[in-house]
């Protein structure tokens, strides 16, 4: 969690401030020095930033849609299910659970059945491995000890990997615009490969408006050590279908680990992980219909739907701030006091009185939750409608926690007037210090 919530931080400080410090951003190709210029984007306010996780079918389903090569597969629900498609594969086939959670191959299910990936030479065990899988939960190194229930299994014809690279596509700040990276050293961590070989790592920045160049593909298919025309041209075809993907699907970020060469010459997408600008979710439909809420934690997922950016923690102190940078000092500090956030949770600069009243039943929801620290730099956000919104939200959940409440900045006066007035116990503090340490005291009353 605590990595999600950093990557929320820095994703909004890198992509709000470079908007405001640069009048005119550049696009700097690699190679040739030349440096376009982009249009002045106006900058309306602060932008929600989520993550939305697809299953590992569904990103080869992406794939597929945009002419990348991928070993064929299905996707079952039912053990009966599964031994009917199974069917139409040959060969090798490989077995995987889907959930949203890495470690899936060393993964234990709930019934005692091991690894939630299995390669077989046929297809007589699909179902009997689909029956151990489906309907049961699979407990990894990234799930909880009560593990994830697996819906769906995938099964896919298996390839033999003569030699696997690494390539990606991502929105690169350096560059103001998609870069396309690529290593000959793929299928393992690509950030020990940058840390320990840095001269095996290769980038091409590319002009949005034009595409990848000739002379750029040719030079990363040469890179990536792919040795004849023939294999050039296929692993060059990959990339122009993976750089379609990025930028139809308002993607972030298109990382292949691994691409891989195979002993009969063809050139495959075996691993895909895709992240997706969460601002083009109203043109990407089809793209967030996806979404596997059921796997999520149904608090984000309620969050999500107001507008509001909440990731649920371990303590017992509920935090409801405006701005993420602000939202992450104020984890901070109420660990300074010995205390435990029990949430991120940032409104924004633009909430309103209702999106108040759900941050609040939304942390009040948790068990673990003994206390609310509300606290509010009004900006763009006024005070007064922030203490419009706590006021009846404690009045219409009838909450009966503690609450703490921090004001600074637009109509900060008359929001404390609305908190005075409400003739509700909370607790107004004017600096942050002082009212982390009143949360954690109100702990122990």
């Amino acid at each position: 969690y605590q990595r999600r919530v950093r990557g929320c931080f820095f994703f909004w400080h890198e992509m709000w401030f470079s908007r405001l410090s640069r009048p005119i951003r550049k696009l700097k190709c690699a190679h040739t020095n030349k440096v376009s210029k982009l249009p002045k984007k106006k900058c309306i306010g602060q932008q929600q930033v989520r993550y939305l996780n697809l299953h590992e079918f569904s990103s080869k389903q992406l794939l597929n849609k945009f002419g990348a090569k991928t070993q064929k597969f299905r996707v079952a629900g039912t053990p009966e299910e599964a031994d009917t498609l199974a069917k139409e594969l040959k060969g090798e086939l490989v077995i995987k659970a889907q959930i949203l959670a890495g470690g899936r191959g060393k993964g234990t299910f709930t019934n005692g059945f091991k690894g939630g990936v299995h390669v077989i030479p046929n297809t007589e065990k699909v179902k009997s491995i689909a029956e151990s899988m489906l309907g049961n939960n699979l407990v990894t190194k990234q799930t909880s000890s009560e593990g994830v229930k697996v819906k769906k299994i995938m099964i896919a014809e298996s390839i033999n990997l003569k030699r696997e690279v690494y390539f990606a596509i991502l929105m690169d700040r350096e560059y103001n615009g998609p870069v396309m990276v690529a290593s000959p050293q793929g299928g393992m961590d690509i950030e020990e490969v940058a840390e320990k070989h840095p001269e095996a790592i290769f980038k091409e920045a590319v002009d949005i408006f034009k595409g990848p160049s000739k002379e750029s593909l040719e030079r990363l298919a040469h890179n990536l050590e792919f040795k004849t025309p023939e294999l050039r041209e296929k692993a060059i075809k990959q990339m122009k279908a993976l750089y379609e993907l990025f930028i139809k699907l308002d993607a972030t970020q298109v990382e292949i680990n691994p691409l891989a060469e195979t002993p009969e010459g063809e050139v495959y997408c075996v691993d895909a992980k895709i992240n997706f600008d969460d601002n083009a979710q109203y043109r990407q439909t089809e793209v967030y219909d996806m979404r596997d809420v059921d796997e999520e934690d149904p608090r984000e997922v309620k969050a999500s739907s107001h507008n509001l950016n909440y990731i649920g923690m371990d303590g017992n102190i509920g935090c409801m701030v405006n701005g993420a940078g602000l939202a992450m000092a104020t984890m901070d500090i109420i660990k300074l006091y010995n205390g435990e956030p029990a949430n991120f949770l940032d409104v924004g600069g633009n909430a309103n009185e209702k999106q108040i009243i759900e941050a609040f039943k939304i942390i009040e929801s948790d068990p673990r939750v003994k206390a609310i620290l509300v606290n509010i730099f009004g900006g763009i956000m006024r005070c007064d409608v922030i203490a419009n919104g706590v006021v009846k939200a404690a009045k219409q959940i009838n909450l009966r926690l503690p609450v703490v409440v921090r004001l600074r900045g637009t109509n900060v006066e008359l929001g404390k007037k609305i908190l005075n007035e409400s003739g509700l116990k909370i607790i107004a503090e004017d600096n942050l210090d002082d009212a982390a340490s009143a949360a954690v005291q109100s702990l122990s009353k």
